[in-house]
């Protein structure tokens, strides 16, 4: 459990952020914010524009392009992927980032979102290329107010990354931390959980037609509350509570794989 803790032993940490909703997003400006509480060294590589349900696309059929805004921060014209691949292969070549931070994205990553999500995606990355990452998610619309409370992410983020840093985590994990939709308090528990699964969770097409009479269609999710399971993410977050959720980059499912190879035998 030490790989992360022996990368990110700086006193002052190379910090790169990204995230899924675009460079002059308000959640990377809180990111900003809880990453100068834990270093002066940051550095933002963000796409351009909103990437949110890119999931860890890679743009391949046409070049990518790079804008920079300041000595420390570029944007690109590309996916969440692209943003962290360029930072670790081109920006930051000669000095790589310790610690990379995904997010704050707008609306929580739990459960199935997870396998959608452009923030999740640059985290993934990150650990694909051997930078300790964290995803990190701020979760709205629980209530009558759509309002999203960035300051309950910038309350509790800095603390609880200091905790995962000295504990450590594994090269092949990534962190997912999804904050409730609840105001910031030191009350707020947090809870350390596994990935849930949405049983309630119907996808919509949306038919209609342009000026022409050519059908187009916009995707949407219906949300329903569901009853998730005691200790998943999705419980936490409905419980009012932080939710931290290491997650594995192999998908390999052991239990298939040895009933497989028992079936398989001999063949």
């Amino acid at each position: 459990m030490a790989e992360a803790k022996e990368k990110i032993s700086k006193k002052q940490p190379r910090i790169l952020l990204s995230n899924d909703d675009g460079i002059n997003a308000p959640g990377l400006k809180c990111l900003e914010r809880i990453a100068r509480q834990l270093s002066d060294d940051v550095w933002v590589v963000a796409p351009e524009t909103e990437q949110s349900g890119a999931s860890h696309s890679l743009t391949l059929h046409h070049p990518l392009r790079l804008r920079k805004i300041n000595k420390r921060k570029f944007a690109v014209a590309g996916t969440p992927t692209d943003s962290v691949v360029l930072a670790i292969a081109e920006i930051m070549k000669d000095n790589l980032p310790d610690l990379l931070l995904s997010g704050v994205n707008r609306g929580a990553n739990i459960a199935d979102d997870v396998t959608y999500s452009g923030t999740i995606a640059a985290a993934m990355e990150g650990t694909v290329l051997g930078i300790p990452s964290i995803a990190l998610s701020q979760t709205f619309g629980f209530h009558e107010s759509r309002v999203v409370k960035w300051d309950t992410a910038a309350h509790h983020a800095p603390a609880i990354i200091r905790k995962l840093i000295k504990a450590g985590w594994p090269k092949d994990v990534l962190i997912n931390i999804n904050f409730p939709d609840e105001e910031a308090s030191d009350a707020l528990p947090v809870e350390i959980t596994r990935q849930g699964r949405r049983d309630q969770s119907l996808l919509e097409m949306d038919a209609r037609l342009d000026r022409r009479g050519v059908p187009y269609y916009w995707t949407g999710f219906q949300r329903v509350r569901s009853n998730p399971s005691i200790g998943t993410d999705l419980h936490a977050i409905y419980a009012g509570n932080i939710s931290v959720t290491p997650l594995h980059l192999d998908l390999t499912h052991t239990h298939t794989l040895r009933s497989l190879r028992k079936e398989f035998a001999g063949r």
